[in-house]
């Protein structure tokens, strides 16, 4: 077996300009390979279904980034672009075991089914308006800006309680979150304006208690102070961030690939096929998210032929994964609403950390979509698959716009 140490690595691209090519480079590599984030940060992905299973639980690899021996060692500077992700605070994102497990159980009693489910109406609601604004008599629209995004961010602004009226900054400091060509003279500011609202929503949530999920958490934790501030302050940035981004681009990505499987669009349109279908085979083919970091083995992990090093640092690459062929069957780099599952796709984490949201994004999209292609069955593509462009966000599988067309055209 090799570390890997010397050897060398695959520079993710921080434009994502070929995010599929990069993904089938990847799972080419092996099971466990050696990359290099924006930045010059050197870890490990782990690019295969059934290692990606074994892998998110093993109690070798953490979540605390003290672990990491690049990070001991100052290696990592504290304006790195993707800091926000490596070093969120604390929250159940960041500790495992039984804080985890606490932290959790917390979220868990807040986000309950019977909450998620009671979100329905509202997001039944929520479409209709949005539809309702869509420019019918425009040419072209950029659907991602005036449904796909405006929809989930809504939303969660509903669920954590967060006022309506903060959405356009959060817009704007989320946006720096993610991505890889942030100055490094706004990456702390961005943080620390982030915590920032993020603190003033829980004060005023402590202050006059809603029915929302920051007040069930504060009310949770008054109940032997289970949580402290800072811990409901990174969690409600934790959900705020992935409530969005994830929904955003599984509405973006299932509008791509039926317009591009125009076959499969009929399939669903005429109720041979479930969007239930179209869901879970976007979330595999092409999910939200593209690389999931990170942790940190405590001691050498082996992972086939390869170690992870103690101390080095795994991501975990969706992107690659979701078209694993082992997993998959050979038709695993085919989009397929019809296809018999074999086994199911993990775009939602598995193990501990999997998504607690996941139930809240599938049920989004599950109302969305269908009342999208209802009120627009025609709804196709205004420019080639090929010339949409990727934001630079290498964790993200996320689209700068998509222009659409409501109605053929009749040229």
């Amino acid at each position: 077996m090799t570390s890997g140490t010397e050897e060398l690595r695959i520079p993710l691209d921080p434009f994502v300009t070929d995010l599929d090519g990069e993904s089938a480079k990847l799972r080419a590599a092996g099971p466990l390979a050696a990359v290099e984030l924006p930045g010059g940060v050197p870890v490990w992905a782990v690019t295969r279904h059934a290692e990606a299973k074994a892998l998110l639980t093993d109690p070798r690899l953490v979540k605390d980034i003290d672990v990491w021996g690049a990070w001991q060692r100052g290696e990592i500077p504290p304006d790195w672009p993707l800091i926000g992700l490596a070093n969120p605070g604390r929250s159940m994102l960041t500790v495992d075991g039984a804080d985890h497990r606490r932290m959790r159980g917390l979220v868990a009693q807040a986000l309950t089914p019977r909450r998620v489910e009671a979100l329905r109406e509202r997001i039944t609601e929520l479409t209709t308006r949005l539809l309702d604004r869509l420019p019918t008599d425009a040419d072209v629209i950029d659907l991602k800006a005036e449904f796909a995004y405006p929809l989930p961010m809504y939303v969660v602004a509903d669920l954590m309680g967060i006022e309506e009226g903060r959405l356009p900054r959060l817009k704007e400091l989320f946006e720096k979150f993610f991505s890889t060509q942030t100055p490094p003279a706004e990456v702390v500011a961005t943080l620390v304006e982030l915590a920032g609202i993020m603190t003033e929503t829980v004060a005023a949530k402590r202050a006059e208690p809603g029915d929302d999920l920051t007040s069930a958490l504060i009310l949770a934790s008054e109940d032997g102070d289970r949580l402290t501030d800072e811990e409901i302050v990174s969690t409600l940035q934790l959900m705020v961030a992935a409530g969005h981004e994830t929904t955003i681009g599984l509405i973006v990505n299932a509008v791509v690939n039926l317009s591009t499987h125009p076959d499969q669009r009929a399939l669903v349109l005429s109720g041979e096929a479930d969007w239930s279908a179209v869901i879970e085979e976007t979330l595999r083919w092409s999910t939200p998210t593209s690389h999931v970091l990170i942790r940190f083995a405590t001691e050498d992990v082996p992972v086939g032929d390869r170690v992870i090093p103690a101390g080095d640092a795994l991501i975990v690459s969706h992107g690659a994964i979701g078209r694993d062929e082992e997993a998959h069957g050979p038709s695993a780099g085919d989009f397929d609403i019809t296809r018999e599952i074999r086994t199911r796709h993990i775009s939602f984490g598995h193990g501990p950390h999997v998504c607690p949201g996941a139930a809240l994004s599938r049920l989004e999209a599950g109302v969305a979509l269908p009342a999208l292609y209802a009120r627009f069955p025609g709804l196709d593509l205004a420019v080639s698959a090929s010339a949409l462009r990727n934001k630079p966000v290498v964790t993200q599988n996320d689209l700068y716009e998509l222009p659409v067309r409501l109605t053929p055209s009749t040229v």
